[in-house]
Parts: C-alpha cells; sequence; structure tokens
C-alpha cells in the first residue's frame, strides 16, 4: 500500500512537471511571437489623426497596445492634456519612451511598461490604440471587446478587426510612409465598445392616458449592430431604426397612431432614459429591466 502510494506521487509530480513544461513552451512561443512583431515607427500625422479621430480630451486614459517609441501617448498627453500608458515588450523601447516623457515633464501622467500587451489590464482604458498586424487584431478583439468598458473607443493604423466592422474608418495620405510601407496611404479605424443588450427587456410604461403599457423588446446583437422586436398586450410591435453606439441606444416604437422615439443608456441589467412623440412633446420617462433567459 505504502509503495502504491508513493508510484501514484510521483506520477503526480511527473505529470505537474509535463503540464508547467508546456506552460512554459507556449509562454515562451508566445513571447517569441511578438519578439517578431516589426518596430515601424508611426508618423506624427498619424498619430495626431488617430487621436482626433477617437475624440481623446483631458478626461480620457489612453493604452497604447505595442507603444514603440512611445510618441502615441506623449502626444495624447502633450496635445490633449490625456493620461496614459504604453505597453511593448521591448525594454529599450520602453526605456527611451519613459526618458522622452520625463523630459518633456510628462512622467506624473503617463507610464510606459514592459510587458506582453495581451496581459495588459484594459480596466482603466477609455481609449486603445493600435499599429499591430492583422494576426494580432484578431486576437486582440475578444480581450478588447470584454475587457473595455461600453463607450471606450478603439483606434487602429493599416489593420481592421473582422467581423467586428468599424464605426468610422478614414484614409490619409502620408507620404513619409512610402519607403516603410510602399504606399503612401494609411487607413484609420475606429471602434466604440458597445453595452450588451442582447436578450429580453421589459418596459413598463406610463404614456398619462390612464392606459399603462406593458412592452417586451427582444434584441439581437454582434458587435454595435443590432436589431429588434417588440410585443405588447395588443400583439407585435414594429421597431424601427435601432442603433447602439457604447452605453446609448436609440429606436422608434408605433404605439397606436403615435410613433414615439426611445432614447436611453444602457447600465448593466437596466435602461433608463426618455421617448418622446415630436420634438416638441413632453419628454416620458421609462426604464427596462432585462428579464432572465429562458431555460
Amino acid at each position: 500500500m505504502v509503495k502504491a502510494d508513493m508510484n501514484s506521487k510521483r506520477t503526480l509530480v511527473r505529470f505537474l512537471i509535463v503540464v508547467g513544461l508546456i506552460a512554459m513552451q507556449a509562454a515562451s512561443a508566445h513571447a517569441q511571437e511578438l519578439s517578431k512583431l516589426p518596430f515601424v515607427p508611426t508618423p506624427q500625422i498619424v498619430v495626431d489623426e488617430m487621436l482626433k479621430l477617437a475624440e481623446v480630451t483631458a478626461k480620457d486614459f489612453v493604452i497604447d497596445l505595442g507603444s514603440g517609441d512611445g510618441r502615441m501617448i506623449i502626444s495624447a498627453a502633450k496635445t490633449f492634456k490625456a493620461n496614459g500608458l504604453g505597453a511593448d515588450i521591448d525594454a529599450k523601447l520602453v526605456e527611451l519612451s519613459n526618458k522622452a516623457a520625463k523630459a518633456q515633464g510628462l512622467d506624473d501622467r503617463v507610464k510606459f511598461i514592459e510587458q506582453d500587451m495581451f496581459k495588459a489590464d484594459l480596466a482603466k482604458a477609455t481609449v486603445v490604440t493600435l499599429y499591430v498586424l492583422p494576426d494580432f487584431m484578431e486576437k486582440l478583439r475578444p480581450k478588447l471587446f470584454s475587457e473595455l468598458k461600453p463607450g471606450a473607443r478603439i483606434v487602429a493604423h493599416d489593420y481592421y478587426m473582422s467581423e467586428w466592422y468599424p464605426d468610422r474608418q478614414i484614409e490619409l495620405t502620408v507620404p513619409e510612409k512610402k519607403a516603410a510601407n510602399g504606399t503612401d496611404k494609411a487607413y484609420l479605424y475606429l471602434w466604440t465598445v458597445p453595452a450588451v443588450v442582447m436578450g429580453h427587456w421589459r418596459i413598463d410604461l406610463d404614456l398619462g392616458d390612464g392606459k399603462p403599457q406593458l412592452i417586451v423588446l427582444s434584441f439581437n446583437q454582434k458587435y454595435q449592430m443590432v436589431s429588434a422586436a417588440g410585443e405588447s398586450r395588443s400583439g407585435p410591435l414594429k421597431i424601427d431604426q435601432p442603433t447602439l453606439k457604447g452605453d446609448e441606444i436609440d429606436f422608434f416604437i408605433a404605439i397606436g397612431a403615435v410613433q414615439y422615439r426611445f432614447t436611453g443608456k444602457v447600465q448593466g441589467d437596466k435602461i433608463e432614459g426618455r421617448a418622446m412623440a415630436t420634438a416638441n412633446a413632453k419628454p416620458i420617462l421609462w426604464r427596462a429591466n432585462k428579464l432572465p433567459p429562458v431555460k
């Protein structure tokens, strides 16, 4: 019995060692993959336009993944008065960036760290900037969507994320890109992280006519693209022009002969907002609660 126990313990130890080696090899392979990313400085005009596209202000915290020589975060702080963090796997570039920030008196608002971009904590970010190859854009997509808060903006240079269509994109002519990229064109893409509204919502609506309305809204969602259907005690309701930008939702519902525009703010499992029949009408407050999923 003692011998059997010892054999079991040896087997467990071997198993743990193997698991540890596999994890180390995976981490090493990932680090090597990141180290192969070329460092191509983003032209300053592109940096400025990316920050403008994201509408960066002093209220923002900008994170640059693959921050290179630091110019994105330094520009965000210097020109737009934002706070920020740059993450790069190259220790020499991180050192260079921190020195540049200190030399310009910005080290109280910006910082650069040596870090794998996939391990960066994005919780504080209101803006994320990217200039990485398409494969990395695809790998970053689930992290960006799940970790950033609704309303956070993502701006990328040259490469976009498939499936998640950008809210805006612009094209620039940048002659200095020709030597490194073979083209003088720069493409910028902007995404705004949407709230999650997928599912069924209950609205108790009082139009002031003594006939409270019970409405159930059902949303389908793929990133910021939404479609909706509605149901009341009287039957199906047509939901027109549903749009979702960050945590702001907007749609139209015809109730009887009157069409109302609903605008609201998504706050987790609640939505609060106003409904108006016409531009000059008195707003009607409304609130929706998310219903538990049907099992």
